[in-house]
């Protein structure tokens, strides 16, 4: 698919009445800016709203109806959100733990591993399930847990002086 694209790119580069439409493809060229795009996450649920109001209290929001009602919204800090629905019957059903999972991040007020114990227990009384105890590491402390349909997700809390950005 990407040599197809890339190759249909060049034919209409070498034409020059085709120019114009070919600079159209990129985003500079269509009035595009980053502050049009949001990062969401979506993650399939059999019970998309309990689900939304697990995630909303972890992140101490509170969970939006989505565009049907087997979808969810849970606002993210800033931009973007986590968007939790059934997919269709017509498709199969998406692998749990594929290679991209939630962050839940958050910077320390002092000792991190101390609070993310605390966070880590309140996500088990949630009933998340842990696959890992919480671990301290150079940049804060963190630890991997399934919330309570078997999906991963990090939890990770930065050290109070790190430079890296809560997002």
């Amino acid at each position: 698919m990407w040599c197809q694209k890339q190759q249909r790119r060049r034919v209409v580069h070498d034409n020059p009445e085709t120019t114009h439409t070919a600079r159209l493809q990129t985003k500079d060229h269509v009035g595009m800016t980053s502050d049009d795009i949001a990062l969401s996450w979506v993650l399939a649920s059999r019970s998309p709203e309990q689900l939304a109001r697990f995630y909303a209290d972890l992140l101490g929001t509170k969970p939006k109806p989505g565009v049907a009602a087997h979808h969810w919204i849970v606002p993210l800090q800033g931009q973007g959100s986590l968007q939790i629905y059934t997919p269709s019957r017509k498709r199969p059903w998406p692998a749990s733990g594929s290679a991209l999972a939630p962050c839940l991040q958050r910077r320390a007020k002092a000792d991190p591993l101390l609070e993310l114990q605390a966070w880590h227990q309140h996500v088990i009384q949630l009933g998340g399930r842990s696959t890992e105890e919480p671990r301290l590491e150079s940049f804060g402390a963190e630890c991997w847990l399934e919330d309570p349909e078997g999906q991963s997700f990090l939890l990770l809390v930065l050290r109070p002086e790190s430079s890296e950005r809560t997002i």
